[in-house]
């Protein structure tokens, strides 16, 4: 099956000049132009990066189109965006594989100057770490073409459901399990699987009936399979990813967020959506610790 080899790989993959991968259904082979360094930016950056020349971003590398990896090579839109904002502020970024749910926890200890992995903002990250909007997706639901179980949102009670772990989705489907509860019927049954190209494969090879995501993830996942799976319900809870940094460094977040702008205004981050067909979560203006909705 398609979904079976979109594997995540582990290690620390750096920035590749090169772009990124093709795969089918999109103009993946498109050369990204080089952004141009901004000097008054690169100059709010922390000493000890500016120092080393570069920026070490953890993520989690199952999550298609967003990040990912293609040949042996970490791809996506958000590898892509990463490597203009460093190319904006005139350094080097270096991309390390982690669990997603320990993402955060690590950028928090120390372990990365920065992660960029499709992290919803939510009061609870803005707890820990500083976080800069870029992108705006919601959740999406999928399930097998013609939709067997006639799923809806509100009939996932006592269904065998698919998520990521860590991921916004497993809050929402512990909401509607409270309510399966109130209402005097079976749990919903949650599969977390730590990657996401887990989750996808559970579906399409039929082991759960449903699986949850993000939207630009279900998008991408539905053209990958030929056929196999269908969008069921309409994306909902739509919200900013952010790029999160940890707190208590300087300007840092205004330098990432000025380059984040400039890249808006310029026509790269465009560019770069265009290439892997998520434009329609494309955002205007970037913001640093932007409220969370609702």
């Amino acid at each position: 099956m398609a979904l079976a080899t979109l594997a995540a790989a582990c290690g620390t993959v750096q920035d590749n000049p090169g772009g990124g991968g093709g795969a089918p259904g999109n103009s993946q082979s498109a050369e990204i132009p080089a952004a141009a360094k901004d000097d008054k930016l690169a100059a709010l950056l922390p000493a000890e990066i500016k120092a080393d020349g570069k920026i070490l971003i953890g993520q989690d590398q199952s999550y298609p189109p967003n990040e990912f990896v293609e040949n042996d090579k970490v791809v996506g839109m958000d590898v892509d965006l990463g490597k203009a904002i460093g190319q904006k502020l005139g350094v080097t970024v270096e991309y390390q594989n982690t669990a997603f749910d320990g993402i955060i926890a690590g950028l928090a200890s120390g372990r990365y100057e920065a992660a960029m992995s499709s992290l919803t903002i939510n009061a609870d990250r803005l707890k820990e770490v500083d976080m800069v909007s870029y992108f705006s997706a919601g959740t999406s639901g999928a399930v097998l073409k013609g939709n067997p179980d006639k799923l809806t949102l509100d009939t996932l009670c006592g269904k065998n459901i698919a998520v990521q772990k860590g991921t916004v989705q497993v809050e929402d489907l512990e909401a509607r399990t409270a309510k399966c509860k109130q209402a005097g019927q079976p749990d919903i049954n949650v599969q977390q699987f730590q990657n996401q190209t887990d989750a996808n494969l559970a579906l399409s090879s039929k082991r759960v009936q449903g699986m949850l995501a993000d939207s630009p993830v279900v998008d991408y996942a539905l053209k990958m399979t030929n056929g196999q799976l269908e969008q069921f319900g309409q994306v909902y809870d739509s919200a900013p990813y952010g790029l999160a940094l940890p707190k208590g460094k300087g300007e840092y977040a205004k330098a990432v967020q000025g380059a984040i702008q400039a890249l808006i205004e310029d026509g790269t981050y465009k560019k770069i959506l265009e290439k892997w067909g998520v434009q329609q979560g494309a955002v205007t203006k970037s913001e640093v610790n932007p409220a969370p909705a609702g």
